[in-house]
């Protein structure tokens, strides 16, 4: 199960993101999933290392127990020798003897605890090696996760704008399509075309006027030729009669 979740931790940090956004047919989807995936399995790859983590602690422990015991046992076997000595030169032979195996049986179990120390060090230096590894491939992850992140907040903030540049533009299609100008235009129009009658029956009445006028002058004309001819007529009448 470990050995799963730090292979998805290798593979998800080596990941090329501008790779998978070009081959995405939604990409703000496809980095909303892998947001999420990468949370998930930097939660899941963050559990397995603390337990990793713990677990080389506890190794730690056992390799610096071994190495304190087997500190302990070779002062223990160096008091027992000492006492033997003491003994020996004391004239004591026995209690000599006994000190002796004890000092014998001190070195046996510090070269056991020994032995085992010896025996955890390469264990313990590879479980290191594989720990730091581990925390490198999470903070990679976690770069990548911010990466991620950026890059979601960056298309949706994209997203949003260009939704509302569309709004913006249908707008004003609509408003095109509506111009209450246009309809003003036209009104303006019909104004214009009653004021045109409005001038044209002006002209039609000042001409029908001017006509007025015109025959009224020419039947002035008419009175005083019709005047003059009276008064030609009267002449001669006279001039007959004298």
């Amino acid at each position: 199960m470990k050995q799963s979740i730090f292979a998805r931790v290798a593979q998800l940090a080596n990941a090329n993101i501008n790779a998978l956004l070009d081959s995405a047919e939604d990409p703000q989807k496809m980095l909303d999933q892998m947001v999420r995936d990468y949370s998930a399995n930097i939660r899941e790859a963050e559990a397995a290392v603390a337990q990793t983590i713990g677990n080389v602690r506890m190794a730690e422990e056992d390799y610096r127990r071994a190495v304190n015991d087997a500190n302990s046992w070779g002062s223990k076997a160096i008091a027992a020798s000492r006492k033997a000595d003491e003994f020996r030169a004391a004239g004591n032979g026995v209690d000599a003897d006994k000190f002796d195996a004890l000092a014998r049986l001190a070195l046996q179990r510090q070269m056991t605890a020994e032995s085992t120390a010896k025996g955890q060090e390469p264990g313990l230096a590879a479980q290191n090696e594989i720990v730091d590894k581990l925390k490198g491939g999470l903070d990679q992850m976690k770069g990548k996760l911010h990466e991620l992140t950026a890059k979601r907040n960056e298309l949706v903030a994209r997203s949003r704008t260009a939704a509302a540049q569309s709004q913006v533009h249908e707008a004003l299609k609509s408003l095109d399509a509506g111009d209450p100008t246009s309809a003003i235009g036209r009104y303006e129009e019909r104004i214009r075309r009653q004021e045109a009658t409005v001038r044209g029956q002006q002209e039609l009445a000042a001409s029908s006027l001017d006509a007025q006028f015109a025959s009224l002058e020419d039947l002035g004309e008419q009175t005083e030729v019709e005047a003059r001819l009276a008064a030609l007529k009267s002449m001669d009448r006279k001039a007959i009669d004298y």
